[in-house]
């Protein structure tokens, strides 16, 4: 009877000393994660699915904005260039301006 009582508190000892040692916790919490992943799962999964569609959906927003706005600068930039290479040309083809004769008072 008294191995009985030492052989359990051997198993308490070594049970005390895997819970104090860090990989045994992370191989623990391994096997509770592979055990519990097909209970949990089942029940999880809509929200997880909804959770990824929202997202999708908010992506696909997002890039059709950012394209949309890409598209805005691009036109605003194409009119600044053309009115820029306007008013060169107006600058270029238009004579110097030269003051008009004055014209002279005579007296009489």
């Amino acid at each position: 009877m008294l191995e009985m009582h030492q052989g359990n508190v051997g198993l308490r000892a070594r049970v005390a000393e895997l819970a104090s040692n860090p990989n045994a916790k992370v191989i623990a919490i391994g096997v509770a994660a592979v055990a519990l992943t097909p209970v949990v799962l089942p029940l999880v999964k809509p929200v997880v699915k909804a959770t990824l569609k929202s997202g999708i959906t908010l992506f696909e927003k997002t890039r059709s904005a950012i394209a949309e706005t890409g598209e805005v600068l691009a036109d605003i930039a194409a009119e600044a260039r053309a009115e820029v290479q306007a008013e060169a040309q107006k600058k270029t083809s238009l004579p110097v301006a030269v003051p008009p004769p004055q014209p002279t008072l005579t007296e009489g």
